[in-house]
């Protein structure tokens, strides 16, 4: 059974891999055989992802590239092409969060969140799935949604909506890329601590999500690696596309 999960001979590429949640799932692929690419906007903090992949004996290198740039992406797929030859995983994980009130947002900070959460994916997708195409083998691509996408939350709402957005663009070319052998899906992680939602997260907010939480803790990064895994092997869930997977202790249940 261990080999349905064998990513021996692939090459995920990780948009957002210097994150808590993309670093934790990068290292999950590396674990499992593939080569991964580390692709951050930050690279010093890349390169240390990378760093822990090669202690722990995987195979990694650090990319630079902003997500909302087409130029910076269609940069590092290049020099990732030179390094690999191809990819065959495509996992995007940036994220970009804001607790400022409806009545309050600003335009300009509604778009810097459309951007990076909803935008850059369509982008990615644009440059790092049309390759995986051209390629003619099987490929799989995991976007990084959020509980918030199908209810949202209080106090995030330009993130909620992104989400939202994020799962319609999953659904969508799940059904666009299928005739290609290209599955498309989507993880909604519940409440993982991370650096975007970590300045929101009171004593009050953390009281309420444990209340609507019936395994009543927090996730852990590492949490997401076996959902990331199942998804990226072509073995394991070579029939699953256009899903939104929930990894939430529960919290997609939860109502009184």
């Amino acid at each position: 059974m261990t080999n349905l999960f064998d990513l021996t001979g692939k090459t995920a590429v990780v948009i957002g891999g210097n994150s808590v949640l993309g670093s934790a799932i990068s290292k999950g692929f590396a674990e499992q055989g593939a080569k991964v690419a580390i692709v951050g906007r930050n690279l010093d903090k890349a390169k240390e992802v990378v760093k822990v992949i090669e202690r722990e004996g995987g195979s990694a290198r650090a990319f630079q590239a902003d997500v909302c740039s087409r130029d910076s992406l269609l940069g590092a797929a290049d020099e990732i092409q030179q390094w690999s030859g191809g990819w065959d995983i495509l996992l995007n994980a940036p994220g970009k969060n804001s607790s400022t009130p409806f009545f309050e947002l600003e335009m300009d900070e509604w778009d810097d969140i459309m951007d990076v959460n909803l935008k850059g994916i369509v982008l990615t997708c644009q440059i790092f799935a049309k390759k995986m195409i051209d390629q003619e083998r099987p490929g799989s691509i995991i976007n990084i949604s959020s509980v918030s996408s199908t209810t949202p939350l209080s106090k995030v709402f330009t993130y909620s909506v992104s989400k939202a957005g994020l799962n319609s663009v999953t659904q969508f070319l799940a059904r666009e890329f299928a005739p290609k052998n290209i599955r498309v899906n989507a993880i909604i992680p519940g409440f993982f601590p991370a650096e975007q939602n970590r300045k929101i997260l009171s004593a009050e907010r953390i009281e309420s999500i444990m209340e609507h939480t019936p395994m009543n803790r927090f996730g852990t990064p590492e949490e997401l690696q076996g959902a990331a895994v199942w998804l990226a092997s072509e073995k394991a869930s070579s029939f699953v596309t256009g899903t939104l997977i929930r990894v939430d202790g529960g919290f997609g249940s939860m109502t009184i």
